[in-house]
């Protein structure tokens, strides 16, 4: 089933595109409650506002929170077993190891002070009450904000029910004026105006409006749903129109009318105000767990009574009526629905009769894409197609669930699971791969063609978890299909792996003769991509054979090969590897210029695997020119990423590892224990950005220096303190009236003046100016 979504970063959460209406007093009842208790519930209705409430609450807690607020969105995540992986990719933990998710919270959160919002956890009570008690009692610094229709019901929780917004009593005459104060009445003209700008309450339309606010319950999704009809109608004719569908759903006694009904009653009359190809485009929309592109929908829904290329205006109008919502990036956009349609449009799919049909669409439509994604992988656009991935990501899982439960479909399953291996090792994804993967090689792969690809990208992913027996299990059987059916390239797979295999375990000159015969094999069959990978692994074995002379030459024709086809994935681990082989030399500043190259690559990226392992040669240059407090720093840096990977040097081989202790015990030579272990506490909790920015010689996060006069103008100054309060650039944008693209000019100037690599180091630099100007 699918996974549950993220948006968030540290410090943040999303960013909403309307304004926040209303609920003083809950608010204050919350704040209050989280200083008592770490653990509060909100309760309430479907449709009451739970949600939003929570998100406003976590974005006024940032400034209080160490580690920041994250939260996770659990409405699209139907299996119970998957909760404390769904949260651990929720928080971004970057721990790509093989243990159980439940431990990779408890060490991720221990040392932790931070807030969790565990969004929509009613069909998932039991599990997430079990786990957010043994995360409370294993972190001292976590705190948890739930939004559920039930409370979670173990020691400690403190509730909050959410009720519904303020209205006059419709029993009563009011004036304009006299219900301005309400919530209902402010969140209707609120929302009013977006679609009707010059919208106001009159003593003409009043008691309509008294009337709306009073049927719909207060129920603020209910209210903005109705909000988008005054395009048409008038306030008068929605109330008709609900009079007519409420009697119906409730049976005429609309003085016993259940708030979801209601809710539901308004979903029904937004339904029927669908032409029949909206309706059959919004049920077959709820195919998709997470966000999606037009692409998709045009492809997976564009069939039978929908013609593809109606596609476009039947989701343009679902936008309209509010039904679709959109998420812009850039000229990027992607499209989401509201829990509640997506609910409502996957009973009608179930209906149809059309779920399994739309599931396969749905498959097949993400194995072409990551079909595509391999084929173009060793050329331009590299870092654009991991982000779209990443986008993808819960339908990918989604696609991968249904494929893997349905034998006649589970060589499918493992075909799109081979195909994601750039998703899965570069865009950091590998526990989630690991998962897929074991899971589907547990059972009867067929055709075999399609077992021997899983089995080798498998093994690739147990090697980057420095599972190196579970690698060559996976290797072994691959060996053995690629035998019988006579696949050479399949066989040149498991040999590149293989001689991984042999180079971790550090017989070096067995993996030479290795890595020759599978890039000979890559390179007869038009694989540059592998021949690209082969080519720096070989350079690596070739470092520690040792033969450094032809370990540059090889990264010469890597580096060389990747600039004419335009890639950069493999050309960051040619550098890395080119600046290991003169640091090796006692060339360091030539090993020095290799490696900075290769992490200013690695930026876009991201790749932890190739970010620690260049941090760390960074160190051993520094150790090397006797500047050991640097050398302190960045090994602190280089562990952080190593321990947010749940991995460290040794599992890339005895020869790394022998050079990363024997750095280490130099370092702690001439500094001595106590000043190290300073140090590498100070480092401890990096993240990748601040690790990558203390590298490339930008100072580090906590010991940026307040300048005297700020480089910044007004303008840029207040955006700056903005990203340091973790807000987005299009929530800046929104806040300040100003363009998306405007705001991301002046969030790139203001790096550029800091001389900057991330948005953290902003952050920070507005904390010590802030302390500056106190003293």
């Amino acid at each position: 089933m699918p996974e549950a979504t993220s948006t968030h970063s540290a410090g943040g959460g999303r960013a909403s595109l309307t304004s926040f209406v209303g609920r003083r007093r809950e608010l204050s009842e919350v704040k209050n409650l989280m200083s008592e208790s770490r653990l509060v519930t909100l309760t309430g209705p479907g449709g009451v506002g739970k949600t939003r409430i929570a998100l406003e609450v976590a974005d006024r807690s940032r400034r209080g929170l160490r580690d920041g607020v994250w939260i996770a969105e659990l409405a699209s995540l139907e299996d119970e077993s998957r909760l404390a992986q769904a949260i651990v990719s929720a928080l971004h933990v970057p721990d790509q190891s093989n243990r159980p998710p439940e431990q990779k919270l408890i060490s991720y959160l221990r040392e932790r002070q931070l807030l969790i919002v565990l969004d929509n956890c009613e069909h998932l009570l039991d599990v997430c009450a079990a786990l957010v008690e043994v995360l409370l009692n294993e972190s001292p610094g976590l705190r948890v904000l739930a939004t559920s229709r039930e409370p979670l019901g173990i020691g400690g929780e403190h509730l909050c029910v959410i009720p519904p917004l303020s209205s006059p009593p419709a029993q009563e005459s009011h004036t304009a004026k006299a219900i301005a104060h309400y919530e209902a009445v402010s969140l209707l003209v609120d929302r009013a105006r977006n679609v009707l700008p010059d919208f106001t309450v009159t003593d003409e339309n009043v008691e309509a409006v008294v009337q709306l606010c009073d049927r719909l319950d207060g129920i603020p999704l209910a209210i903005e749903l109705a909000a988008t009809r005054l395009r048409s109608l008038s306030v008068t004719q929605i109330v008709h129109r609900l009079d007519k569908r409420f009697s119906l759903l409730a049976g005429g006694n609309r003085m016993a009318m259940p708030r979801q009904q209601t809710l539901r009653a308004l979903i029904d009359w937004s339904f029927d105000l669908c032409t029949q190809s909206e309706q059959l485009l919004w049920a077959r929309l709820s195919i998709f767990p997470g966000t999606f592109d037009l692409d998709a929908v045009e492809e997976i829904c564009g069939f039978g009574a929908l013609d593809p290329e109606l596609i476009i205006d039947l989701l343009d109008r679902l936008v309209a009526k509010s039904i679709i919502l959109t998420e812009r990036t850039g000229e990027s956009v992607r499209y989401r629905q509201l829990m509640t349609v997506r609910e409502y449009g996957s009973e009608l799919l179930g209906a149809s009769g059309e779920y399994q049909q739309l599931k396969g669409r749905h498959r097949d439509h993400f194995l072409r894409k990551a079909a595509i994604m391999v084929d173009r992988w060793c050329g331009p656009g590299q870092a654009a197609a991991l982000a779209v991935m990443k986008a993808d990501h819960a339908s990918l899982l989604s696609a991968l669930e249904w494929s893997a439960s349905s034998p006649p479909e589970i060589g499918s399953a493992a075909e799109l699971a081979s195909l994601l291996r750039y998703h899965w090792v570069a865009g950091g994804f590998l526990s989630d791969g690991r998962r897929w993967l074991d899971q589907i090689l547990s059972g009867t792969v067929e055709p075999a063609a399609q077992r021997g690809n899983a089995l080798w990208v498998a093994a690739w992913i147990a090697l980057m978890q420095g599972d190196r027996h579970a690698a060559a299990y996976y290797l072994s059987e691959c060996e053995s299909v690629a035998a019988a059916l006579e696949d050479s390239k399949l066989s040149a797979h498991a040999m590149q792996w293989s001689a991984i295999h042999l180079l971790f375990s550090g017989d070096t000159g067995e993996a030479i003769k290795l890595f020759r015969r599978c890039i000979d094999v890559h390179t007869r069959f038009g694989d540059t991509a592998s021949v690209l990978t082969g080519l720096f692994q070989l350079a690596m074995a070739q470092t520690y054979h040792p033969e450094l002379d032809a370990a540059l030459q090889t990264c010469r024709r890597a580096i060389k090969m990747s600039k004419d086809n335009g890639e950069q994935w493999n050309r960051t681990y040619a550098l890395w590897i080119t600046g290991l082989c003169h640091w090796r030399l006692g060339e360091m500043a030539l090993a020095k210029k290799a490696a900075l190259q290769a992490l200013t690559m690695q930026r876009e990226f991201k790749d932890s695997i190739c970010t620690a392992l260049t941090v760390e040669l960074l160190s051993w240059i520094a150790s090397s020119t006797a500047d050991f407090k640097t050398a302190a720093e960045l090994a602190g840096a280089a562990t952080a990423v190593w321990t947010g990977l749940g991995t460290d040097v040794q599992a890339f081989g005895p020869h790394l590892y022998a050079d990363s202790t024997t750095s280490a015990a130099s370092v702690m030579q001439h500094l001595g224990d106590r000043t190290v272990s300073q140090l590498a506490r100070q480092n401890a909790s990096m993240t990748i950005d601040d690790a990558v920015g203390l590298a490339l010689g930008h100072s580090s996060p906590r010991r940026i220096r307040a300048s005297v006069k700020s480089p910044l103008t007004k303008r840029e100054t207040q955006i700056a303190n903005l990203v340091a309060d973790g807000m987005s650039n299009r929530a800046i944008a929104e806040m300040l009236v100003l363009s998306t693209r405007t705001i991301d000019g002046h969030v790139e100037r203001i790096l550029a003046k800091l001389d900057f690599a991330s948005r953290a180091q902003i952050a920070s630099w507005i904390a010590t100016q802030k302390t500056h100007e106190a003293s």
